[in-house]
């Protein structure tokens, strides 16, 4: 379990319930009770303040449960059916998620077939709200005290293709010194982890890397042969530096990356979008991408556009004939910040180099 002190306390065994009372908890409000049995702990219910207290899943006494309610209490049913873990508290690892050699077997895919049924009832609407809380608490966990800058780009670069290198080399240029995050992703997410996995190596080894890399170039048509490129990549370099990355079952067709060495995945995706953002305080370097980029670059503007002075981060945008020309993003962003404090903070640039200095700058 995860020991947590301030607003929120998550409690997973009737052991961790008396030992908290016996430090001398007189209230629980911001406690979450996991499947914890308090059918003999009546009296202690009874003596302290439960109101903001959220039970899930827990065993009381005939009667208790509506003093529970009554007093203010949330309780919520056990949550059954569902391939997650709802009540885990830490982000997720590549091998958790790739846990069956066989893709369809493994947890990243059941939990993808399992959210795209079309019929969902009200328990499993209940279980992806409580899974994504869950991830929210320990994402905030997981990068407090850490630098974290972004890297967006589209999913479609493959493995062997110069864009992919690029974001690679990106990923490593930022790993000296920040927290690479990325949407978690194949294609440019995965280079930009990649290259922050090989950080405290030399460039040969990234380019070694790359080429064993190239053999399997996309996730279609075999992610299972995609994946297996990856790890015999982080085989052949083991023990890589951290990086993130916030992927979503919305897009679950779109496989994780092995790269992330933490992976906070999310059901609903408006909410990561916003997450992953809001994550980056010391910037985001956007590679070229379609559509999905072209909203993270507008979502970023937005809250650099109202932030305060202290509060706004570079953005830097790769490749000034694409976002010129080919999806001309640049005009419209300059003419958005011309006169505000962000004005002074967005940029365009032709190499990963040029961006790697700008950010953090």
């Amino acid at each position: 379990m995860r020991a947590t002190r301030g607003r929120v306390a998550h409690v997973e065994s009737l052991a961790e319930f008396d030992r908290r009372l016996a430090a001398g908890a007189t209230t629980l409000s911001g406690w979450r009770v996991y499947a914890v049995d308090l059918t003999g702990r009546t009296a202690d219910l009874e003596r302290c303040r439960v109101a903001g207290a959220a039970f899930l899943g827990c065993s009381f006494a005939d009667g208790v449960a509506a003093e529970v309610v009554a007093a203010g209490g949330l309780l919520l049913p056990p949550v059954q059916g569902t391939p997650v873990d709802v009540r885990r508290t830490r982000l997720y690892t590549a091998d958790e998620l790739y846990d069956d050699v066989a893709y369809p077997r493994s947890l990243d895919a059941r939990a993808y077939a399992w959210d795209q049924e079309p019929v969902h009832s009200d328990e499993a609407t209940l279980a992806r709200a409580l899974h994504d809380h869950a991830i929210d608490e320990a994402l905030a966990a997981w990068t407090s005290g850490r630098d974290l800058v972004g890297v967006m780009g589209g999913h479609g670069a493959r493995r062997g293709d110069p864009e992919y290198a690029d974001a690679a080399r990106l990923g490593r240029l930022l790993a000296d010194g920040h927290v690479v995050a990325t949407g978690g992703g194949p294609g440019a997410m995965e280079a930009a982890n990649l290259g922050a996995w090989l950080a405290r190596r030399g460039a040969g080894d990234l380019d070694e890397a790359l080429a064993m890399l190239s053999e399997v170039p996309s996730f279609e048509p075999s992610v299972q042969d995609w994946a297996a490129a990856a790890r015999a990549v982080r085989d052949r370099f083991p023990d890589g530096a951290e990086s993130l990355g916030i992927p979503t079952w919305h897009y679950g067709h779109e496989p994780p990356n092995l790269f992330a060495t933490a992976i906070a995945k999310y059901f609903h995706n408006a909410a990561r979008e916003a997450i992953l953002l809001q994550v980056c305080g010391a910037g985001i370097v956007f590679l070229p991408g379609a559509a999905g980029t072209v909203q993270e670059v507008f979502q970023d503007a937005c809250e650099n556009y109202y932030a305060d002075e202290s509060s706004v981060a570079p953005m830097v945008l790769v490749g000034t004939g694409y976002w010129t020309e080919e999806l001309p993003v640049w005009p419209l962003l300059r003419a958005l910040a011309k006169g505000h404090r962000m004005e002074s903070r967005v940029h365009l640039v032709d190499t990963v180099e040029e961006a790697a200095a700008l950010v953090g700058s």
